[in-house]
């Protein structure tokens, strides 16, 4: 008897449709997974057209737009391990989305590297290694062989979720490629004296400066019995504090050296203060006619110079960190004959690369590490983000200013480390505060706690220690690799190539 055919049911039918649905989510998101990277790819790919429309009738050519691809990784990668500095505080406060802090970020960082970022490309592109004492030949093929170990690293770091320092990285690798080409004695130790001081130093100053901007506030604002009315008086002047400086920085930056005498300078600085605090004042007091005199009523009324505050980090982060891709390419069109001005001065199109990759790796994958920093070291509201914010910025503003390339990411996590820090003896020695929660437990007549602050001392400590150990670690090894792995490729392309 012969078999019986095959019946399409309605239910057999849902079933393959179902699977057919299934293969195809799976597939898009396989996609969507890979679309950063295919722009990551395009970005590179115009960064190289970009270089090649400038110099594809010089001698060298070729060597500078190579260059220029592994700049553009450098900075795309800058961007995505860095942007956690900019607006990780802000994000980990919820005071701004995601989407609005990449955004910011974005185009202040454009801003910064192109207005400010010269000065600090001077000191990557000619003051590490000595370009007098070393061949044009060999000056160039150091830069590519440090560009690309630096890049190489971050990139390992950002997957690996360390918030790791672009500019330990650049610095290791251009001291590592260029002992391996010419020996020790091109490279400028007093200069590396200079930045290894500084990396030392800033983050401690950051931390500092995040702890006593916190001691400001606590004791002007959160710890008065009249918290709106203590926010509405000096809110404005923070706002004022903070234009104020950052004008007086342009001013700075922006003018010939010797221009305008430094008391000009600051009477710039106070009137910009003063005309911000005008501004400020009536949108504060706006924001505080219908909020309850309660702490969570403060993150409202600190939103707005929190977000001034990410704005200006993430353009003072453009204006030192930009020199961390472009210094070396810098370094190697000028290497080759091409470009004006002397090895320390960036042609335009070069700062532009170096800006533009930036953001364009912030965009695509700057998510990845702004929870670390936001959020699981210490606990930020909008109060301690804007402490955080501010310190990191005015402390990388004065570097960029002094030409030294410091760690963005040393600042932002040694202010985020001042700030927990700060909240840990705080909670345990604070007249002021012990008197504020008396006062507190009297007006709802409670029985007053033994200890008020032993609870929250108990219940967690306001930093964590295995963060800290984690990143103190990653700050330590991020030199010596980068070295090491510069050093080894610079060997592979000189055998090569040259």
């Amino acid at each position: 008897m012969p078999p019986r055919p095959a019946v399409l049911t309605k239910r057999t039918l849902d079933k393959d449709l179902d699977k057919i649905t299934h293969a195809e989510d799976v597939a898009k998101h396989v996609l969507r997974r890979l679309v950063a990277p295919g722009l990551g790819l395009i970005f590179v790919g115009l960064a190289m057209l970009f270089a090649g429309v400038y110099v594809f009738d010089r001698p060298g050519a070729m060597l500078v737009v190579a260059a220029a691809a592994l700049a553009g990784y450098m900075a795309m990668n800058i961007g995505a391990n860095d942007v956690t500095n900019n607006v990780g505080a802000a994000v980990g406060a919820r005071a701004m989305t995601m989407g609005q802090a990449l955004v910011i970020a974005a185009i202040f960082e454009v801003l910064g590297a192109t207005v400010a970022g010269g000065e600090v490309v001077k000191t990557i592109s000619a003051n590490i290694v000595d370009a007098v004492q070393v061949p044009p030949v060999l000056l160039g093929w150091i830069m590519m062989a440090a560009l690309m170990a630096a890049a190489l690293w971050i990139n390992l770091a950002t997957w690996m979720n360390a918030p790791v320092s672009t500019t330990h990285a650049i610095v290791g690798a251009v001291i590592g490629a260029g002992i391996s080409a010419v020996g020790p004695e091109p490279v400028n130790w007093r200069v590396m004296l200079e930045i290894t001081s500084s990396w030392i130093t800033s983050p401690l100053i950051g931390g500092l400066i995040a702890a006593g901007l916190l001691y400001l506030v606590k004791t002007l604002i959160i710890y008065r019995d009249d918290k709106i009315a203590a926010a509405q008086r000096w809110v404005p002047v923070l706002v004022a504090v903070m234009a104020g400086g950052f004008m007086a920085y342009m001013v700075l930056q922006l003018s010939p050296p010797g221009r305008f005498p430094p008391l000009t300078v600051l009477l710039i600085g106070i009137g910009i203060g003063l005309v911000s605090w005008l501004a400020a004042r009536p949108l504060v007091l706006a924001q505080a006619r219908a909020l309850e005199n309660r702490n969570s009523s403060l993150r409202t009324l600190f939103r707005l110079p929190l977000i001034g505050s990410a704005a200006l980090l993430s353009f003072a982060h453009g204006a030192n960190d930009v020199s961390n891709a472009v210094g070396p390419l810098s370094a190697i069109v000028h290497s080759v004959g091409i470009g004006g001005g002397g090895i320390g001065h960036p042609p335009l199109w070069v700062m532009l690369i170096g800006a533009f990759g930036i953001s364009v790796g912030l965009l695509l994958f700057g998510p990845r590490l702004i929870r670390l920093v936001g959020e699981e070291i210490t606990k930020l509201n909008p109060m301690r983000a804007y402490c955080v914010a501010l310190s990191t910025a005015f402390t990388v503003i004065v570097a960029s200013w002094l030409g030294l390339p410091v760690s963005t990411t040393h600042i932002a996590v040694g202010s985020v480390f001042g700030v927990g820090f700060f909240r840990e003896w705080y909670t345990r020695h604070s007249k002021r505060r012990i008197a504020y929660i008396r006062r507190k437990a009297e007006s709802f007549d409670i029985d007053e706690p033994e200890e008020p602050n032993i609870h929250e001392t108990r219940r967690r400590y306001l930093v964590r220690r295995s963060h800290f150990m984690t990143i103190i670690a990653a700050w330590i090894v991020t030199v010596p690799v980068s070295a090491a792995l510069a050093a080894m490729i610079y060997w592979v392309m000189f055998a090569l190539f040259v």
